[in-house]
């Protein structure tokens, strides 16, 4: 059986707002899923983890999210990602960059 494809994204939360957030490919932090970088590359992924890791005075709880590798923008995989990117939050704060 061949192993699925592998997709990741790095997400946290923003640490004055605590809006969900995701890293842009430009290193950036956006509060829109479809704003994600895909990382399909393991080694790559860990990489762009440490570096959001370090950024603690913006970003806390950074880790990687599954997202469907098939999809034409990032598709969370678990209920949980899907939770998070349309929760409770953003009915009171609309989608945008922070």
């Amino acid at each position: 059986m061949a192993r699925k494809a592998y997709a990741q994204v790095v997400t946290g939360n923003a640490l004055l707002e605590g809006h969900v957030v995701y890293l842009t490919a430009q290193g950036t932090w956006s509060t829109a899923l479809t704003d994600a970088e895909i990382l399909r590359d393991e080694a790559d992924a860990q990489l762009r983890l440490l570096s959001a890791m370090a950024q603690a005075a913006t970003v806390v709880g950074a880790y990687l999210a599954d997202v469907d590798p098939d999809a034409a923008s990032p598709k969370p995989l678990h209920f949980r990602e899907a939770f998070r990117r349309d929760g409770p939050g953003h009915y009171v704060y609309p989608a945008g960059r922070i």
